[in-house]
């Protein structure tokens, strides 16, 4: 599916019936929807999934000429034009690494349209890159040494159709106020984070700031967790939503 915003065509999946809640997915750095694929065929018939390409970046085909329409204010803009054309008032947000900037973004500037927000390996300080990749590496060393296989990523996860514009894309996290952002979440929020993960040290802070937050740390998990490990992330999203919706019903019961 596909539409036009600000001399942009993004590019979006609806998967799931329409009737579930729905969530919406955000990306990790240079990957694309497809990183996706296996959570949401393992839970679509528990949730609808919202997901797509910022502009830039997988098949959203950017067309303009105006940096300024690289920011995260833009693809929260972007985001918002394909839920109210699928008629989408509200949703759960769902996001990895350099999507969970994304998606601090968003539920901080669009507090009525998130239900609860699950973030994995959160940061909102400069990344490290070389760590991360470190101690991707040796938590699948610590998971295959006892006796775990490697999780293969779905086909195509990060291919984009614009390369070239990818970095540009990404950059954009670094112009925007995350702390101050993050201070304004007052939805539930799931912080998930692996211990071998650098981001792990930012998601704690998150936590602290946080007034509504709760925090699972995956063993022998690394940067990258939905991708490492999407069976224990799709554990915790599950046990995380069940949760809300007890919490839900026991407030809506009657004393």
């Amino acid at each position: 599916m596909e539409i036009e915003v600000s001399g942009s065509i993004i590019h979006y999946e609806d998967d799931g019936p329409k009737e579930l809640p729905p969530v919406l997915l955000w990306n990790g750095a240079s990957c694309t929807l497809r990183m996706w694929d296996f959570i949401v065929e393992d839970l679509k018939t528990e949730y609808r999934f919202i997901r797509f390409d910022i502009r830039g970046t997988g098949s959203s085909i950017y067309q303009n000429t105006v940096p300024s329409l690289f920011s995260l204010e833009q693809y929260n803009k972007d985001a918002n034009c394909f839920l109210e054309q699928l008629q989408i008032d509200k949703v759960i947000v769902w996001s990895m690494a350099w999507g969970s900037r994304a998606a601090i973004a968003y539920c901080s500037r669009n507090q009525d349209r998130v239900n609860n927000a699950v973030l994995h390996d959160a940061s909102i300080t400069k990344a490290d890159p070389t760590a991360q990749k470190e101690g991707a590496k040796a938590a699948v060393e610590k998971q295959i040494s006892k006796g775990l296989k490697k999780f293969e990523k779905p086909a195509n996860y990060n291919l984009n159709n614009q390369p070239e514009l990818v970095s540009t894309a990404l950059a954009a996290a670094g112009s925007f106020d995350l702390p101050s952002a993050i201070k304004k979440l007052s939805m539930p929020v799931l912080l998930v984070t692996g211990d071998h993960d650098p981001n792990l040290a930012s998601t704690r802070e998150i936590h602290k700031t946080l007034t509504n937050s709760s925090l699972k740390v995956l063993e022998n998990v690394g940067h990258g967790s939905v991708l490492q490990r999407p069976d224990l992330c799709i554990n915790s999203f599950r046990e995380f939503q069940i949760a809300q919706t007890q919490s839900e019903k026991s407030v809506d019961k009657p004393h």
